[in-house]
């Protein structure tokens, strides 16, 4: 049974991690190459207009900013939706293929010369096409009841997953095999997870806010599904509806956050793991409170990204991994 909370209790966390995000996002626009310091960012930011300083703070850092945090966010929050669906905290948009598949579709409209709406829906196609592959491959029907009701156990699902992805893999890595060579090192940074190209970060953070006002209303109904899909049906819980619904709010959110940074791994595990340690399982709170604690992660590891090997850029997503790893480790320890 998730431990619940009050209205005031969630509101003061939702408070806090919002300032969290927004210092973040101010010292990740502040920080900078050697030869831009704090005090030229900041004076870039509220004055100094028509300079350099000030397009790189208006045009670069701010966008990459948001975009990390919607990324973060999407992340975070299909994560923390696809452990309610298949009651497995190892479920991630990364462990089930979701990625995998987003990758694939989102490499082949880029190879096809298609822009970037076209990727976008072939990233969707693609996740939605690999969690639907999870679940028949797994004799699991995604929107019955019935069936589910007699497989508790979810570590099918795990592995089959796991198999999609290395499978997705290999056919990514076919791809950039035929990708033309002027266009081979821009892709293998975006297989690592790479925001220093994005040029709109209003359609994350757009798809961010969508995804967490879809999802607000349904907190109950999840609480409820987490108890098994018997008791939920028996308390007025409609589970195929509220199943569909975290299957089309998680596929979409992976894909968005594919196509805008590539492949950034561990956020959608790391982020539900540590914020249910600290909150408890309501998913009336837990929900936000992913979209919120994923925005920062990223953030975070994005700005590591940019000063570590100054001026060399890192792909994010390796630093995410670097980050990721101990931190699960960490959490799976003091767990046990």
């Amino acid at each position: 049974m998730p431990r619940t909370a009050t209205f005031a209790s969630a509101m003061r966390l939702w408070s806090g991690m919002l300032l969290a995000s927004l210092a973040v996002l101010l010292v990740s626009v502040l920080l900078g190459g050697a030869e831009s310091t704090v005090a030229a960012s900041w004076q870039a930011l509220w004055h100094d207009v028509d300079t350099p300083m000030h397009a790189i703070v208006w045009e670069l850092r701010i966008p990459r900013s948001l975009a990390a945090y919607g990324v973060g966010g999407l992340l975070a929050l299909s994560g923390c939706l696809m452990q309610i669906l298949v009651r497995n905290p190892l479920a991630d948009p990364y462990t089930l293929g979701l990625s995998g598949g987003a990758s694939v579709g989102a490499l082949g409209a880029m190879l096809a010369g298609a822009g970037a709406v076209v990727t976008t829906l072939g990233a969707a196609a693609g996740a939605l096409v690999a969690c639907v592959a999870v679940f028949v491959l797994a004799h699991r029907d995604l929107l019955s009841r019935q069936r589910a009701a007699h497989r508790e156990d979810a570590t099918d699902l795990i592995l089959i997953g796991v198999m999609l992805g290395a499978g997705f893999g290999a056919v990514v890595s076919m791809m950039l095999v035929l990708a033309p060579d002027r266009n081979l090192r821009g892709m293998l940074f975006w297989m690592m997870g790479d925001l220093s190209a994005v040029a709109d970060p209003w359609v994350p953070i757009a798809s961010l806010l969508a995804g967490v006002l879809l999802m607000a209303p349904l907190g109950r109904p999840l609480n409820l599904l987490l108890r098994g899909e018997e008791s939920a049906s028996a308390l007025g819980v409609r589970p195929p509806l509220v199943k569909a619904a975290i299957f089309l709010v998680a596929s979409l959110a992976t894909a968005v956050a594919v196509t805008t940074a590539g492949t950034v791994g561990f956020v959608g595990l790391v982020v539900p793991h540590a914020l249910r340690r600290l909150v408890g399982n309501d998913q009336r709170v837990l929900v936000p409170a992913c979209a919120l604690g994923g925005g920062i992660v990223v953030v975070v590891a994005d700005v590591l990204a940019r000063i570590v090997a100054e001026p060399i850029q890192l792909p994010v997503g390796a630093v995410m991994a670097v980050i990721g790893v101990p931190t699960f480790m960490v959490l799976l320890v003091g767990r046990r």
